[in-house]
């Protein structure tokens, strides 16, 4: 085995290991099976093979040691930090994984009678409420999937509003520079062209440039509030008066929302619609550990021939009709479902849990924690940097949740990279930042702890990123060879994205030249 290891700590992928002859011999009653199975010969076609494959023999102890290996090296947040900017990795608190995964939550059938589900339709219409108070709204569905999917659902009712309301020529949407990728994408998927207007550099919207990209063709506007740059956006009611006087709706992305939880509500700053990432706010896994959920929320605006902006929600919403709970299927202004069924429902259950364990106070106090942590890592690692890292835009003014940090100077002092410092975190068991993002940013690392982390873990990062700032004057290529102490030493990320050296499996061509696997006729 130590012959497939570039380090003595690397664990090779299973195609690596040496076939060395069957792993397991068939006998007894199965060699009639096997001789009846080898008489049988499949339709040529180009699927066919010319040899049978070689697939890695090993034994059961040699391959429970692999995984098991490869679980050892599994990182989440139960290990340590994930300070991922924009993702919101908080802890995700085990009273919630009890509660979610309860047997007597998982059996129910989407299609079971609303009168067998009384106990969840009831979990669901108190977090609907909730949402709706926290976000300062008057309507909620928990329909959509995930974030995008809360900012697709956000899209198509503004598309609905304007075609109820014969307003035609309204196909634009504007988006700040600085949003999320999946904006653009969802406004683009609903039809809209978008109109991108730059940040300014004390961090708003510039808003000459805002003023300039507003008029008649303006459907709304998509905007996170507190931005990716961990900035809240001061002009936010003269933008929500300048969208609403040429009849645009504005869409909030809830994706932050940690940063100002329970002190701002997305309502009272004058958005119509607005969605809220489940997995990130209130806890819930997600990435690899999924699904997630994207309520989206509204205000109770009128829309067109008694039609309110409410009737245009996805999918079903859960309403109460005295001591009983139903599931309220859309009517014919809605949006429609966008998915099957009503929601992802142990995500909700998770979230419910997590928000009645910390209640109203809690909640707050965990979004105040989150902007304590934020701000002491920037302040702590700002002051005592040798001038390798700094923060662009309103550099004086406070972060919310989230902090960019760029690498910028130490790129043209050392050559050091954002991708650089990042590897060489993981070399100390630290789990890197987002990086490169947002775009505008250059040489960008963006770092949000949470309210989850305690003063000692961010002090340790600062150290890192202070020996690593050090290191890169004194001896750049050994953060250049970083990482060296993990499963894997540094891929070539250029080679593994470019379009001609992406395979759908892996190392097709190469395991074909091998003879691991044959031609296909």
């Amino acid at each position: 085995m130590a012959e497939y290891r570039q380090a003595a700590w690397e664990e090779p992928l299973i195609l690596e290991y040496r076939a060395r002859g069957p792993g397991y011999v068939v006998s007894g009653p199965d060699e009639d099976i096997a001789r009846r199975v080898g008489e049988y010969r499949l339709p040529r076609s180009r699927a066919y093979r010319e040899s049978a494959p070689r697939i890695p023999a090993l034994s059961e102890p040699e391959l429970i040691r692999h995984y098991t290996r490869l679980s050892q090296m599994s990182y989440g947040v139960d290990s340590g930090p994930v300070p991922l900017g924009s993702c919101t990795m908080k802890y995700n608190p085990r009273i919630a994984l009890r509660y979610s995964y309860d047997q007597r939550v998982r059996a129910l059938h989407p299609l079971q009678d609303d009168e067998t589900v009384q106990g969840l339709l009831e979990v669901m219409h108190e977090l609907q409420e909730w949402l709706k108070n926290i976000l300062g709204m008057d309507a909620c569905s928990l329909h959509p999937a995930a974030g995008a999917h809360g900012e697709l659902a956000g899209v198509l009712m503004i598309r609905k509003y304007h075609e109820l309301r014969g307003s035609t020529g309204k196909d634009e949407i504007i988006v700040p520079d600085s949003a999320h990728g999946t904006n653009p994408a969802s406004a683009a998927m609903a039809g809209f062209r978008v109109i991108e207007v730059p940040t300014g550099s004390d961090g708003n919207i510039d808003w000459d440039s805002f003023k300039a990209a507003v008029g008649e063709r303006t459907a709304g506007l998509m905007i996170t509030n507190p931005s990716t740059l961990g900035l809240f956006e001061e002009r936010i009611l003269d933008i929500a008066r300048e969208i609403h006087g040429v009849d645009g709706l504005l869409y909030y992305d809830g994706a932050n929302l940690n940063g100002i939880l329970g002190h701002a509500r997305p309502g009272d700053m004058g958005f119509d619609i607005a969605h809220v990432n489940l997995h990130k706010t209130f806890s819930s896994p997600h990435g690899g550990g999924g699904p997630g959920a994207g309520p989206v929320c509204v205000r109770d605006r009128p829309v067109s021939g008694g039609a309110r902006l409410p009737d245009l929600l996805p999918g079903p919403v859960v309403v109460r009709e005295g001591r009983r709970y139903k599931l309220k299927w859309p009517g014919e202004k809605s949006v429609g479902l966008l998915r099957a069924f009503q929601a992802n429902t142990l995500v909700l259950v998770w979230a419910y849990v997590y928000m009645l364990s910390l209640g109203a106070r809690g909640l707050r106090l965990a979004g105040e924690v989150s902007v304590l942590n934020t701000n002491y890592f920037a302040r702590k690692l700002l002051s005592l940097s040798k001038g390798g890292y700094s923060m662009p835009y309103g550099e004086s003014r406070p972060r919310k949740h989230e902090v960019v940090i760029s690498c910028e100077r130490l790129r043209e002092e050392t050559g050091i990279t954002a991708e650089d410092v990042a590897k060489a975190l993981l070399d100390s068991g630290l789990h890197a930042p987002t990086i490169y993002f947002p775009l505008i940013v250059r040489e960008a690392l963006m770092f949000e702890f949470t309210e989850s982390e305690p003063k000692e873990v961010i002090d340790a990062y600062i150290e890192r990123l202070l020996e690593i700032e050090e290191t890169a004057r004194r001896d750049p290529e050994k953060l250049r060879k970083a990482p060296t102490r993990t499963s894997r030493s540094r891929i070539d990320t250029v080679t593994a994205n470019h379009p001609r050296t992406v395979t759908p499996t892996w190392r097709v061509e190469r395991l074909r030249k091998e003879g691991v696997l044959g031609p296909l006729r």
